[in-house]
């Protein structure tokens, strides 16, 4: 898919002339210590470069040489699972941030802004991605919105989805989330599946904790990957079924330490990784598959094995024929590391080009215009439709002596039902316990203003005071805010309505902090610089002035919980979710479940 384009007889005759020695290449890198993927070692010889791509490894000059005795080259990085919306910039700031940590080609899911915004949301993706040296592969999102029951932007039936595959750079159908639609026989959930197989297209997998039978039949349908698995049990149960496993460390998720396992062979030839989420100052501080190589490596993994990993076996899995190696034929699109050990990138080539050096670019796609025409992408820049709430409607209508919290998992999505005694305080609202870490959670409904209003309970954030708010909320996109009184969480709410979009803090009447969303209240085409700025204080806020638990990233936390599909209870605008009966259930009762 990736090596289309416009390539003759003559572009093939230099390379040939280049490949025997009769003319100079473009660039040589001489004495090159490089990772060879297909004999998983260290080889060294002259690499020779000419238009973009490796012609010949041996002995050769060129126009341009570079002594590369003491590094080791390496194939640049493939992220197999992603989503540009979480870096919460636009994805041509994104490219910035990612390439100079050595990311040549992301596979992505546009779903967060297709529920917001429908197919104009692909559009948007779309266009922003064209022209760009990251290749950014585009999947179809299978799930707008994720179950019947949630309440998005925007529908897409099976319909709408399959004329999307005569687009270039669309290849499959993106993660299934709606594994119960699947297993149960869901007509649109089969029938896209059967669409894009018929296009001869990729089907990714998106099925926590499925087993069994229940698995058997989900990828009976031919979906290949699977990037939810948290231990080591559900990954090689769904590897030894044939399921491509994808390793997921994020911002939030950090699937890694329990899947270390599968760096080793045999297991390794069928793994991929993969972010699926990030914000950007985890890129920033951090890195993108860098991290996540060096991580592995620290645990003990081999590093050639943990490179191959994040190269070579995405590009094939997603016939990216000419990514993800050092080789002849291949884009020149590598690494160059001070050693293997400490993975420390100095500089990164695309397509034989100079693009990055010590993490930093020097070629910012970001500099250039990032707004698109406001006329055109109307649902995108004017996503809300939401009238003013106020403390009344995050009040309780219902009483009892029982609650049901969600209870967070540190460094995961999944969650757990928490059944409490309900304690009535005279300084909170009706079910708030601060001393026990019981706080309010609420979705409201913002696309359509059907003034629904899911309100629930959570625990582990420990929050003290004060509320937060977010327009990222997986994957509807409604907004989402937690908080120990009601007044707060309204003004988060509404700070976040009247901004368009983003995130904010509030307390005792006062708004904290705020970043401004204004792309589908999901991005901004604003700097990195200003989204970590912003982001930052807000975590600052929630850390230090409302005691949240640091265990968890608060917003990026905050946004999976309203995920319907991602076990055990979330919250949509109608209510609780019991996720594996896709049911919705009281947050107060009486007793028994």
């Amino acid at each position: 898919m990736a090596n289309k384009g416009s390539v003759d007889f003559n572009a093939l005759k230099k390379r040939v002339k280049v490949a025997m020695n009769h003319v100079k290449a473009d660039l040589v890198l001489k004495n090159a210590n490089y990772v060879n993927v297909f004999t998983e070692s260290i080889e060294t010889g002259d690499i020779a470069i000419v238009d973009g791509y490796i012609v010949g490894i041996g002995t050769y000059h060129g126009k341009k040489e570079i002594n590369c005795k003491n590094k080791i080259i390496a194939p640049a990085l493939l992220d197999g699972h992603m989503h540009l919306e979480s870096s919460m910039v636009s994805p041509r700031c994104f490219r910035d941030l990612v390439v100079p940590h050595g990311t040549c080609a992301v596979i992505a899911d546009p779903h967060e802004i297709i529920n917001v915004a429908g197919i104009e949301g692909l559009d948007y993706i779309y266009e922003m991605t064209e022209g760009l040296d990251l290749f950014v592969g585009i999947m179809a999102p299978s799930c707008v919105p994720s179950t019947p029951l949630d309440e998005a932007g925007a529908i897409l039936t099976s319909k709408d989805i399959k004329p999307l595959y005569k687009r270039e750079r669309i290849l499959g159908l993106a993660e299934m989330m709606n594994a119960y639609g699947v297993t149960h026989e869901d007509k649109e959930c089969l029938t896209k599946v059967a669409d894009a197989l018929s296009e001869d297209k990729f089907v990714d997998g998106h099925a926590p904790a499925l087993s069994g039978n229940a698995l058997n039949a989900y990828l009976s349908t031919n979906i290949t990957t699977d990037h939810e698995c948290v231990n080591i049990n559900e990954a090689l149960e769904k590897l030894s079924r044939g399921q491509w496993i994808e390793i997921r460390e994020g911002t939030v998720c950090k699937d890694l330490s329990p899947l270390i396992d599968l760096f080793k062979a045999p297991y390794y030839e069928r793994c991929m990784l993969v972010t699926d989420d990030n914000h950007p100052d985890t890129i920033v501080d951090y890195g993108h598959i860098d991290k996540i190589i060096r991580k592995a490596i620290k645990l003990g993994a081999n590093p050639i094995k943990a490179i191959k990993m994040g190269s070579f076996n995405t590009a094939m899995h997603y016939n990216l024929k000419d990514y993800g190696a050092i080789g002849v034929g291949y884009l020149a699109n590598f690494i160059i590391l001070d050693d293997l050990k400490s993975f420390k990138i100095s500089e990164v080539y695309l397509k034989g080009e100079l693009v990055a050096k010590n993490h930093k670019p020097l070629k910012m796609y970001s500099a250039k215009s990032n707004t698109l025409s406001k006329t055109k992408y109307k649902k995108v820049y004017n996503s809300f439709n939401l009238r003013k709430v106020i403390a009344k409607d995050f009040a309780f209508k219902s009483k009892g002596k029982k609650l049901r919290a969600i209870e967070l998992i540190p460094e995961s999505i999944v969650s757990r039902e928490k059944i409490c005694d309900l304690v009535v305080s005279k300084d909170y609202p009706y079910g708030v316990d601060v001393d026990r870490d019981i706080a309010k959670i609420a979705v409201v409904e913002r696309h359509n203003n059907t003034g629904h209003i899911g309100l629930g309970f959570i625990t582990g954030f420990k929050i003290k005071k004060g509320a937060i708010a977010s327009s990222i909320g997986h994957d509807s996109h409604n907004i989402i805010v937690i908080g120990v009184n009601d007044e707060d969480m309204a003004l988060a709410v509404n700070t976040v309505n009247k901004n368009n979009g983003g995130l904010s803090a509030t307390c005792d009447g006062k708004v904290l902090g705020d970043l401004k969303l204004e792309v589908a209240g999901l991005m901004t085409e604003k700097k990195a610089d200003y989204v970590i700025e912003k982001l930052d204080k807000l975590k600052s806020i929630a850390y230090n002035k409302f005691g949240m638990n640091k265990l968890h990233d608060p917003f990026m936390t905050l946004a999976f919980m309203q995920l319907p599909v991602i076990p055990d209870l979330k919250i949509i605008p109608k209510g609780l979710v019991d996720v594996k009966n896709q049911v919705i259930i009281d947050a107060i009762f009486n007793g028994g479940k």
